[in-house]
């Protein structure tokens, strides 16, 4: 018998629609780049985020870029 999990995968994976539309990620962008972050200020995995590998590869790189110039936390 499997046991429940407090949380289901499905209950908190983000909405991939996050990035639709959007052609690269700019560091510029806090609001944007504070939707993957935690409020700790650590960077979602792209299992939550529903980012693919190459958008979650510009996430993690314009995160870094935005911390150096603290725009976010």
């Amino acid at each position: 018998m499997r046991r429940s999990n407090s949380r289901d995968r499905d209950d908190y994976k983000r909405d991939p629609e996050l990035l639709r539309g959007v052609t690269s990620v700019d560091y510029k962008d806090a609001e944007l780049l504070k939707k993957f972050m935690t409020d700790r200020g650590k960077i979602l995995p792209g299992r939550i985020t529903g980012a693919n590998a190459q958008q979650q590869r510009q996430i993690k790189k314009a995160i870094r870029r935005a911390r150096v110039m603290g725009l976010v936390r």
